[in-house]
């Protein structure tokens, strides 16, 4: 069943991002056709893995990655929301609490079971942390590079641009991974109690 809704769902936001390709395209409005064609590619990675691999999905993680992608590239960049000054902030922030339940959620599948008790909550707390912040510092890697090989625009802001991404996708991760250490925490205490 889970494979079946991410299909679906990963379906649709490509159906709709190829939709508007085609669309902004044929009235030549090239940057948002191009924005688009990026959606289509985007989003085809769920479905791809939905279809091609055998992987069990986390179903939060990934309609989190489509509302994500709604955000980013349909309201932010077609739309022109990014323009409002605080969007492209909140939209780090989203992407670091994102990162922040994938790195949980590879975690969880990496570590044996019964070692998970052994665990210290700091640790969880650190990787889940580090893995949102270390997205975020590729992501702001593409954009770097993006702008110094193309000639895109992708930092705007500069430095300030770059670290304002960075604190933001920090926060979100840490605001996840305090989360998780209370969670972990509170799992060893019922395992066991003193």
């Amino acid at each position: 069943m889970n494979r079946k809704l991410v299909i679906i769902v990963s379906l649709l936001y490509v159906v709709f991002m190829a939709v508007l390709a085609v669309y902004y395209y044929s009235i030549g409005q090239t940057f948002k056709s191009t924005v688009a064609i990026g959606g289509v590619l985007c989003g085809a990675v769920p479905l791809l893995l939905a279809l091609f691999t055998k992987l069990q999905f986390n179903l939060p993680i990934v309609f989190s990655y489509i509302i994500f992608l709604i955000g980013s590239q349909y309201l932010g960049s077609i739309l022109g929301w990014y323009g409002l000054g605080w969007w492209d902030t909140f939209m780090h922030f989203v992407s670091g609490a994102i990162l922040a339940f994938t790195g949980i959620a590879l975690y969880e599948r990496l570590i044996h079971r019964e070692a998970g008790y052994e665990i210290s909550p700091w640790f969880v707390f650190l990787f889940t942390a580090s893995f949102a912040a270390f997205g975020g510092v590729l992501w702001e890697v593409y954009e770097f590079s993006c702008d110094q090989l193309f000639g895109m625009t992708l930092q705007g802001g500069g430095n300030t641009d770059t670290m304002t991404d960075l604190i933001a996708d920090t926060l979100g991760g840490l605001v996840i991974a305090i989360w998780t250490f209370i969670r972990t925490k509170l799992k060893l205490k019922k395992v066991r109690p003193r």
